[in-house]
């Protein structure tokens, strides 16, 4: 009886092992909306070093966390031909006094 369940246990703790090493295509995520009861700051002036070869510059944006807004610095990314980078933004939620995040994304 009690290998029974030891097996059942371990071919149940495989499964799920193998479900959290399916990868999930990008387009199959789940995103998580961001809302904000302040508008953010204006963006700052960052200097955008020369171009890389084969990378894009992400330019730095406003993250909502802990109650306020925290600056995250620009960045590079590896580039994705026949795609474009669409930066992150901050946008008004209709005529609530409130503002939600749309995180940055390649586009076709």
């Amino acid at each position: 009886m009690q290998t029974s369940r030891n097996f059942l246990l371990a071919a149940a703790m495989a499964a799920i092992g193998a479900c959290a090493l399916h990868a999930t295509p990008a387009e199959a995520r789940v995103s998580v909306a961001i809302y904000a009861n302040v508008p953010p700051p204006p963006l700052r002036s960052e200097v955008v070093p020369a171009p890389r070869g084969g990378y894009v510059w992400v330019p730095g944006d406003w993250r909502w966390g802990h109650r306020r807004y925290n600056w995250h610095r620009g960045y590079w990314v590896r580039e994705r031909r026949g795609h474009h980078y669409s930066p992150g933004r901050w946008d008004r939620d209709g005529d609530r006094d409130r503002w939600r995040y749309h995180s940055g994304r390649w586009e076709r």
